[in-house]
């Protein structure tokens, strides 16, 4: 990372926000990591994602870009390729693991190929789902390039008809068998293939019901238990998995891998879901949770992110 002299605190345009349906929580963990980073002695502009980004970072010219954007442009490796373009150093993964990590189904190709367990799916049109169970119940709807639970359908064992999914699905989704069980999730924090990467912890995520978006960023709505209190068979398996996943798709900075576990099957009931390479920084998110678990506390945690930032990614 490039410094603006030798007494001047470097410059962070923390990008946050932007048009994507996960807006809201890309606002409240861009202001969390602003302010941490301003504790952390950081000059740092908050920057809320338009059009008009190219100008406006121009106008800024800051020393790094922290990435806090979630979901599309922000998450698929648009807003990434435009740092480049800029030769701006910027935080988390780059453009080719960005857009292959949101991308889901692409993920799991390249994560079965790496010899991973995922879970049976297809990439079906909207309009063939609302008409008619297109893979039998139980299964889950959801957009292929989204995240935070936007957009999720499950449709239980025994329904009687196909989801009413809502009228601003995209053309194309993503059907999924269902993996019941319990939702486990591992944050990497390191370089990739290229360097170091250490796997923070495992945690074992309760909910009354569906994990689904409130149940995420609503106060109250899952309890995390960290460490999880599962067999030390399926925690170091939860590990080596979100590490070799993290590796596989190239990623950089943090990323975190989610999965589901049926432990009525022992090691083979755990499956990968997805992985995540912009995860929330939000009060009740999960990577800057199992970072204080492991010793790092949310500045320091905040710093080395924007430590790590480069270009060419």
């Amino acid at each position: 990372m490039a410094g603006r002299s030798s007494r001047t605190p470097p410059r962070v345009a923390v990008l946050m926000g932007g048009p994507s349906a996960e807006r809201r929580v890309s606002l409240s963990s861009g202001r969390e990591c602003a302010a941490a980073l301003e504790g952390e002695g950081y000059d740092v502009v908050e920057v809320d994602a338009g059009p008009d980004l190219p100008i406006v970072l121009s106008d800024i010219a800051p020393d790094v870009v922290f990435n806090a954007l979630h979901g599309r442009w922000g998450e698929d490796g648009c807003v990434q390729g435009l740092l480049e373009w800029l030769g701006l150093p910027y935080t988390h993964s780059g453009v080719l693991s960005s857009a292959l990590a949101m991308d889901k189904e692409r993920t799991k190709d390249a994560l079965r190929k790496a010899g991973l367990p995922v879970l049976p799916s297809m990439l079906a049109l909207s309009r063939h789902v609302r008409g008619g169970h297109v893979m039998d119940p139980p299964y889950v709807v959801k957009p292929y390039n989204e995240g935070s639970s936007v957009g999720v359908y499950l449709v239980r064992d025994g329904a009687d008809g196909p989801p009413d999914l809502a009228p601003d699905m995209p053309e194309t989704v993503m059907v999924e068998r269902f993996a019941p069980g319990r939702e486990l999730t591992t944050t990497v924090m390191g370089a990739g293939p290229q360097g170091e990467a250490r796997a923070l912890g495992v945690t074992d995520i309760l909910t009354d019901g569906w994990y689904d978006y409130d149940a995420k960023y609503v106060d109250g709505g899952s309890r995390h238990v960290i460490p999880a209190e599962i067999p030390t068979e399926i925690y170091a398996a939860c590990l080596d998995h979100a590490l070799k996943a993290h590796e596989v798709l190239g990623c950089r900075g943090i990323s975190r891998t989610d999965f589901r576990w049926d432990e009525s099957r022992g090691l083979d009931g755990l499956v990968v879901l997805e992985l995540n390479t912009q995860p929330g920084m939000t009060p009740t998110s999960l990577a800057p949770e199992q970072a204080r678990h492991a010793g790092i506390e949310f500045g320091a945690f905040c710093r080395w992110i924007v430590e790590d930032a480069s270009c060419q990614r």
